[in-house]
């Protein structure tokens, strides 16, 4: 059962040669993004290996059908904010919900405002790439194999047919871009990666470990093999999987911990207290009422959307179906011994793609054992009803054997050793927001890093899956349960932040960008950096990188040394190419990208001009500009460009007028709109107060074809050299122009590292 997918070169490919100036290695959402991105941007010959024929990665793939993408917003659990192709992929899905079953968002899922089944995303993702065929060129199905390199650059990969090696494709490249699903063309184009935690002692992480030991190494935050149901109308009970014990799920069903005690179970297992059913669709939006397991990750709900039978369709999600990936169960270690001595103990990143099919092939089991138990001993404490699991049965969508998808959903893989590394405080405020309303996480602030290179905005929580599993007796080859850590879990506070361009760049190896989830961050930071969005903003960062790099003739390295094309680079994103939504750079929560100041507040803020209220998401666009606020921004933006700043504005705290704004910037040389020069002087008492809107866009208007200041040294970046000099070197510097790391630029300082003078009479 195929999908109509553009298969445009598969067959053919084999045993020859493909030249591109652009590769991307894997078939995510993020790779996927990324071949849109390049291709509007004008990069001509593209080529984009698969492993598989879908497309889509986590939406389809590994079948995350329920797009869970939360934040905190005045206490409540509510969507970051969508931009950029993400934001176009999910209008798309709502629409194709909207034909096919009359309803945009058919779920009614607990955790998720808006779902799609698999078969369907697959279907959108091939489409984004239908108006591209003379440009991108989709190859599978191939896996790397090995890295072609001169010197110290890679010049593209080698590829297998997966399933015969010896069907070999060859693609060179001018650049490559690595969005696979273990950051296999990082690890093999012999570019510094990391697997597993990092030690406290590396980043200064405050939940990092002190010491590992053994196979603690590997822990990392675990796969899920998910499936999905459809109502069958009978009894569809599967078979159990030959290790079927009952007791590894029995944290599925509310059992309390006296009953783990009385069934053996030592301290410390995961359990859950969601019922198994709950009857609901709610009506106060996700995130409320009570979960269940049926309600959780629901793609589509018949029963409320009064729907015909079989159409009913439940992504099955729920921890007890984590699998972590190290201490594996001794049937696994057995057969990855078999293939290799010493394979069980290594990291999955570092296998082999034998090695890691063992791996998911247990994880399936365990999968199945799950859905087993739910229509069985699950079954009988939820009580017969037309919802239950025992009518239920896998569906046909992805046309595999086993009824299973084709991945299991990744969720932390290869990190790239990057320019810069993003770290846990990183993603912190300074002084976190107290908690208030009903949210036990709270509200967010700013976080402590606010990258000058940021190239999209983003804000999860630190959030682990139990990544480690407990065998019963301690015994490898009974049954086991999944334990969460004191620091490795899924309620650790973050804040509002970006992702700098120097975290997509590796630190020595040229011609090669991370994507995906294969970014520059610690591993505490890969586990709030990982989400749908997330990715595909990443595979439109690399992607733009990789263009002006291609037209420029340049190293991402040098890129990234390069002041004036960062800005053109982040001005790119936030204005989005060929009339595509534009990413989100600074992470308000009330600006869109439909927004006709969406841009100018962008990049007012990347260049530190305009960064809003301390602790306020929102940049609250009609709200009024006092002449405070309008003095700093134009003292800022004039010396962003080199320029001397006007004159003091009186009237620190009253309203600013148009008059006041077209005064400002004629003190300044700089060009007045229209609107704002056809002011009548002698009415200047009536002139209308300006709001933060028209401030963002008559200012950027102004100075964004003026020159900025460059901060930049020859020296920037190289290995121990520190720009602001305040004692990090620019590559663990987050805020590498920022000597007392504030927060603004040293540039727009009146001393470097000193803050800035009061901007009018009367201020302190």
């Amino acid at each position: 059962m195929r999908i109509a997918l553009l298969v445009f070169a598969a067959a053919a490919a084999s045993g020859r040669t493909v030249d591109a100036d652009l590769l991307i290695v894997g078939g995510s959402e993020s790779a996927v993004a990324a071949a849109v991105q390049a291709a509007d941007l004008g990069v001509q010959r593209i080529a984009l290996v698969n492993d598989i024929e879908w497309l889509g990665g986590q939406f389809s793939a590994e079948a995350v059908g329920a797009v869970d993408e939360w934040t905190i917003y005045r206490s409540r659990r509510v969507n970051f904010p969508r931009s950029g192709l993400f934001l176009e992929v999910m209008r798309q899905i709502r629409a194709h919900n909207g034909r096919k079953y009359g309803v945009v968002s058919p779920g009614n899922a607990y955790t998720a405002l808006d779902t799609v089944e698999p078969r369907d995303a697959a279907g959108i993702f091939a489409r984004l790439l239908e108006p591209y065929r003379g440009q991108i060129t989709y190859l599978w199905p191939y896996q790397p194999v090995a890295a072609l390199r001169s010197g110290n650059r890679v010049e593209g990969f080698t590829f297998a047919h997966v399933s015969n090696a010896k069907r070999r494709l060859t693609v060179r490249a001018r650049l490559t871009i690595d969005a696979s699903d273990w950051g296999d063309a990082i690890r093999l184009s012999g570019a510094r990666y990391s697997a597993g935690p990092d030690l406290r002692r590396r980043f200064g992480e405050e939940n990092a470990p002190e010491s590992l030991r053994g196979e603690e190494a590997n822990e990392m935050n675990p796969i899920t093999f998910c499936f999905v149901l459809r109502d069958a109308g009978k009894p569809s009970v599967v078979s159990p999987p030959p290790d079927y014990d009952p007791r590894k799920y029995q944290g599925s069903n509310g059992n309390t911990m006296a009953a783990f005690r009385k069934a053996g179970w030592p301290p410390g297992v995961w359990t859950s207290q969601s019922p198994i059913f709950v009857d609901t669709d709610y009506p106060e939006g996700m995130y409320s009422g009570n979960q269940s397991i049926y309600t959780f990750r629901r793609l589509v709900d018949r029963y409320h959307n009064r729907l015909p039978p079989g159409s009913e369709s439940l992504l099955m999600n729920w921890p007890v179906q984590d699998y972590p990936l190290y201490r594996f169960p001794q049937r696994v270690v057995d057969e990855l011994e078999r293939l290799e001595k010493g394979a069980s103990r290594k990291n999955i990143v570092d296998m082999t793609y034998a090695q890691r099919r063992v791996v998911f092939e247990d994880a399936k089991r365990h999968s199945l054992g799950f859905l087993y138990f739910l229509q069985t001993e699950g079954h009988a404490a939820a009580g017969d009803s037309p919802q239950s699991f025992r009518y239920m049965e896998l569906s046909a969508e992805f046309g595999t054997p086993d009824r299973f998808p084709f991945k299991p959903y990744i969720r932390e893989g290869l990190r790239l050793e990057a320019l810069y590394m993003l770290r846990e405080q990183d993603i912190k405020a300074r002084h976190n927001v107290q908690a208030t309303g009903e949210s036990k996480f709270g509200d967010l602030g700013w976080a402590r890093v606010m990258p000058p290179d940021n190239v999209f905005g983003f804000q999860f929580n630190i959030d682990f899956h139990p990544t480690r599993r407990l065998f019963l007796q301690d015994d490898p080859k009974g049954p086991w349960m999944l334990v969460q850590t004191a620091n490795r879990n899924w309620s650790t506070h973050t804040d509002r932040g970006g992702f700098p361009l120097r975290g997509l760049i590796p630190v020595e190896v040229d011609g090669l960008l991370g994507a995906g989830k294969n970014l520059g961050v610690s591993s505490i930071v890969s586990s709030a950096i990982r989400l749908h969005g997330q990715t595909m903003m990443a595979g439109q960062a690399a992607a733009t990188a990789a263009w002006l790099c291609l037209r420029e003739g340049i190293e991402p390295r040098t890129l990234a040394a390069r002041w004036t094309l960062v800005r053109e680079l982040q001005l790119k994103l936030a204005s989005g190419a060929r009339g595509r939504p534009g990413v989100l750079l600074w992470p308000y929560h009330d600006l869109h990208p439909d927004d006709r100041h969406f841009v100018a507040a962008n990049m007012l803020a990347v260049r530190g001009i305009w960064t809003g209220d301390a602790d306020n998401l929102d940049f609250q666009p009609w709200r009024t500009v006092t002449r405070r606020e309008l003095a700093r921004a134009l003292r800022r933006a004039a010396r962003s460009v080199g320029a001397r700043p006007g004159p003091p504005l009186p009237g620190v705290g009253e309203p600013a007028t148009w008059q006041h704004l077209h005064d400002a910037l004629d003190a300044l040389g700089w060009p007045a709109s229209a609107g704002l020069t056809k002011w009548d002087r002698r009415l200047s008492a009536s002139s209308p107060l300006v709001n933060r809107a028209e401030f963002v866009l008559h200012l950027w208007a102004a100075i964004r074809g003026l020159p900025e200041v460059n901060p930049l040294t020859p020296r920037y970046l190289e290995t121990g050299h520190d720009l602001d000099g305040d004692g990090i070197p620019d590559r663990e510097d987050g805020l590498p122009f920022d000597r007392n790391n504030d927060g603004t630029p040293d540039y727009l300082e009146d001393q470097p590292g000193g803050g800035e003078k009061p901007c009018c009479p009367g201020e302190g």
